[in-house]
């Protein structure tokens, strides 16, 4: 069954009026946005601010009291001065002349001699001596003179000390160490020979060669002859 509509509530039939209703409001509206009148804002003016007027301070105003002056002393009275009457005899002052005659005879007195007290320069090692001593034969610089003397004197160990010696005595085999110091003196001299062996017969034999061994020419600290201080440890093989 169809349902049919009431024509009063057919929505249709109004269309034509609320679009007439819609453009008249648009039109009230476009009117009403054209005839609205607008005006420039203007700010009041403040005015101007006087600044120095608050930072003004009183300032009290202060009395100044001038301090009070001492009084100035009197100048002291006048010495008296004594009148010496003519008759009286006034003793003068005699100044000596410091002026000699060239005829006078002049006292002297005696410049006593300080005798220089010669500076004792005491041993040196040689490691830092200045001037080496010099082995009889040893030519060239310093460092040429310090290798060329340990070589000769372990040269002169070598050939004069009796290898069979540590055999002799029983000694357990391999190696064993000698340790050897002297001293070459101002005249060059070896002097104060020591040594540290195994056996007390072997310390006796390095001592005997070492003192063997020739006159050197001394070293020299500062220009001067000293004496100068010397060690050199040596190896001995007992099979």
């Amino acid at each position: 069954m169809e349902i049919k509509k009431n024509p009063k509530s057919n929505l249709e039939n109004y269309s034509k009026i609320f679009m007439q209703i819609g453009l008249v409001l648009a039109l009230f509206v476009t009117y009403a946005a054209i005839e609205k009148k607008t005006y420039d804002k203007t700010i009041g003016d403040l005015g101007t601010v006087n600044m120095n007027a608050e930072m003004e301070e009183e300032i009290p105003i202060t009395e100044r009291i001038e301090p009070v002056k001492p009084k100035t002393p009197p100048p002291p009275a006048p010495e008296k001065i004594e009148v010496v009457e003519d008759e009286k005899e006034v003793e003068e002052t005699v100044i000596e002349s410091t002026e000699t005659d060239e005829t006078e005879a002049v006292e002297v007195e005696e410049i006593v001699e300080v005798e220089e007290v010669e500076e004792v320069v005491e041993d040196v090692s040689f490691m830092i001596i200045e001037d080496v001593p010099v082995f009889p034969g040893c030519k060239g610089s310093k460092n040429q003179l310090k290798a060329c003397f340990s070589k000769m004197v372990q040269k002169h160990f070598s050939r004069k000390f009796d290898a069979e010696l540590p055999n002799e005595l029983g000694l357990d085999p391999g190696r064993k160490r000698v340790f050897i110091g002297f001293k070459i003196d101002k005249k060059g001299n070896i002097v104060d020979v020591n040594a540290r062996a195994p056996h007390p017969k072997i310390k006796s034999e390095v001592i005997k060669v070492m003192k063997q061994l020739p006159k050197m020419k001394p070293g020299r600290q500062r220009g001067k002859p000293v004496g100068v201080k010397y060690s050199i440890p040596f190896t001995l093989i007992v099979e």
